[in-house]
């Protein structure tokens, strides 16, 4: 099946009592045993397994052309569960441009726990020369939160098994629509599906999938369990019934985001625009190489400096100054504010979220803001 026919397909299953077409929402906690102690399909309490949990993890699998999935109660409780999943000692080598909320997670939850590096991954002697004996991890992220960077999955992936090394890839900016690591050769993908996956900005949830159901992806099950950072019923049915339209939404954001992207890059208040789908982008090439479509996250800087970035981001009136990404409505957010003290990013960089407003209303809307 093609990726729109799994979004619909995949997570749904027709009620077999009432015939209802789309799968209603199981809110038991407990399931009952059969005389011969046998549990129906195998659910015994909505901390380990549920239906509606069932059917989001197997759509997310089947997109991701991954064997499994588990689904988690947010994206940090998803990529914390990777990190849990490791033995204490364990070297992780992560991107110098990283999501924050995982970085600071490492930094503030991990520290002494496991060793780690952030470095240029995309430089190959780099990444080499951060390799050490006790590495077992590198995470990468691309594109990059929020300077769009893109990393050679084909090359750091060469380069890890050359040292029986796992990879695990932050997807969460491209969606499985736009990329597919697991058939690059990385071992585990991580989402954040509170982004792309739910798209409305009103449910929260992460994802991991896996190329094999080996001993590793059997550690990251039981802290899942376990640990209980699981979604609720009711959170699985509202990501599973957004994920029926991933694919159309994505191709939305996606033209809405080059076209903006094309716009931005001739106007001359705008010093650079950080978009994998321009020719300039220094990631361009490799992203055709590897991406279906390049996304719809875009990032800019202003010449004028952070004052620049305040005031257009204050005359914007369909740009919404919010956090967060994937919804159908364009946010956009001045990042380095949002990171913190230790943030590398540039306070002239605004971050937007490209959404499915008409692009001519979008690019005049930006238009008058940087006017």
């Amino acid at each position: 099946m093609r990726q729109e026919t799994i979004a619909i397909h995949a997570g749904n299953k027709t009620d077999e009592f009432t015939g209802a077409v789309v799968q209603p929402i199981t809110l038991s906690t407990t399931f009952e045993r059969m005389p011969d102690g046998s549990f129906r399909e195998g659910h015994i309490y909505s901390r380990a397994t549920n239906p509606n949990r069932a059917s989001l993890e197997n759509v997310l699998a089947k997109l991701e052309n991954g064997v499994d999935a588990a689904a988690f109660s947010s994206g940090n409780a998803a990529g914390m569960a990777v990190f849990q999943s490791l033995t204490p000692g364990t070297h992780i080598i992560a991107p110098d441009d990283m999501y924050h909320g995982l970085r600071n997670q490492l930094k503030q939850l991990f520290e002494g726990i496991l060793e780690f590096d952030f470095t240029n991954i995309d430089d190959t002697e780099v990444l080499n020369a951060h390799i050490k004996p006790n590495t077992g991890l590198i995470w990468i992220e691309t594109p990059s939160n929020p300077l769009l960077k893109i990393t050679d999955i084909r090359k750091v992936v060469a380069i890890a098994k050359k040292h029986n090394i796992k990879v695990a890839c932050d997807n969460t900016f491209a969606s499985p629509i736009c990329q597919q690591p697991l058939n690059l050769g990385v071992d585990i993908v991580m989402h954040s599906s509170t982004k792309y996956f739910g798209g409305h900005s009103d449910v929260m949830g992460g994802a991991l999938i896996t190329a094999k159901d080996d001993e590793w992806w059997q550690k990251i099950r039981n802290v899942q369990v376990m640990g209980g950072a699981v979604p609720s019923p009711q959170d699985c049915y509202m990501l599973t019934r957004s994920i029926k339209t991933l694919p159309y939404r994505i191709r939305g954001h996606v033209s809405n985001a080059q076209a903006l992207a094309e716009f931005l890059q001739q106007q001359p208040a705008v010093e650079q625009v950080l978009y994998p789908g321009l020719p300039s982008h220094p990631g361009h090439e490799v992203a055709k190489g590897q991406m279906n479509y390049f996304g719809g996250m875009l990032s800019f800087t202003l010449k004028d400096g952070p004052e620049a970035a305040n005031r257009v981001i204050n005359k914007l009136q369909l740009f919404t100054r919010a956090t967060s990404l994937g919804g159908v409505e364009s946010l956009i957010e001045h990042r380095a504010t949002m990171e913190g003290p230790d943030t590398r990013t540039p306070f002239n960089l605004l971050r937007i979220s490209v959404g499915l407003e008409h692009i001519d209303d979008l690019i005049a809307d930006m238009d008058q803001a940087l006017s």
